[in-house]
């Protein structure tokens, strides 16, 4: 074990014991790339970069679905207090746990996968409680996960020695990265049509460009996109 340990927890979950240490250690800098990527985090695309990367979503409550339904079925069966409930109970409890460490480790190799080639993030401040109380979107945007993305990919940039920054999402998808002209268009509008400037470009790449541009103006460097590959 690296570092000096601080802290220890011993828990117990779904019949499982559990021991977590918090140590304290040095950061460790990773080589500098030159390369910095706005964000922008989706429902059909997981997450698109400025330079025209998309990380497809993984959905893993919507793949379980069935199989949680089932189970919670099962359990309102059960007679209170019953043996037979309890372990319906535990069925039940497991499923959960399982897609939070399906998307827990999903986030944890993307992140690793960014911090290892860029030197600067910037992303989306983004209401995700205002969000999740959508009527339509409520459950895919809990299935995204995008708050525990977000806090893991902050978190181990700092570590790196990255730099990490988020900006307002106010107007980045109906902006034009290409002329800043304003161009309306709705949620199903997946493609980005510039009427002034004649940009054609994916609304998410086009979004995730003007995030960048935004992030880099807020901290004195240079308003510009990175070129797409």
């Amino acid at each position: 074990m690296e570092g000096k340990v601080k802290t220890l927890s011993i828990t117990r979950r779904n019949n499982r014991w559990y021991v977590s240490f918090v140590v304290e250690t040095e950061p460790k800098l990773l080589p500098k790339t030159g390369k910095e990527i706005g964000i922008d985090m989706g429902l059909q695309a997981f997450l698109t970069t400025s330079d025209g990367q998309q990380v497809e979503a993984p959905k893993y409550f919507r793949s379980s679905e069935r199989q949680l339904a089932k189970a919670q079925r099962r359990l309102s069966r059960r007679k209170k207090g019953s043996n037979r409930r309890k372990k319906a109970r535990l069925l039940v409890a497991k499923a959960h746990e399982r897609i939070t460490n399906q998307r827990l480790d999903f986030c944890h190799k993307v992140t690793c996968s960014l911090v290892q080639r860029y030197d600067g993030f910037f992303a989306e401040n983004l209401n995700i409680k205002g969000m999740v109380r959508h009527r339509y979107l409520s459950k895919s945007v809990s299935d995204a996960a995008w708050g525990m993305f977000l806090s893991i990919l902050k978190s181990k940039a700092e570590n790196a020695g990255r730099r990490y920054r988020e900006v307002s999402p106010n107007g980045t998808s109906q902006r034009c990265s290409g002329c800043g002209e304003t161009v309306k268009k709705s949620l199903s509008t997946r493609i980005h049509r510039c009427p002034f400037c004649g940009l054609l470009l994916d609304r998410d790449i086009n979004a995730a460009i003007n995030i960048q541009r935004l992030g880099r103006s807020l901290q004195g460097g240079a308003a510009t996109a990175t070129p797409l590959n």
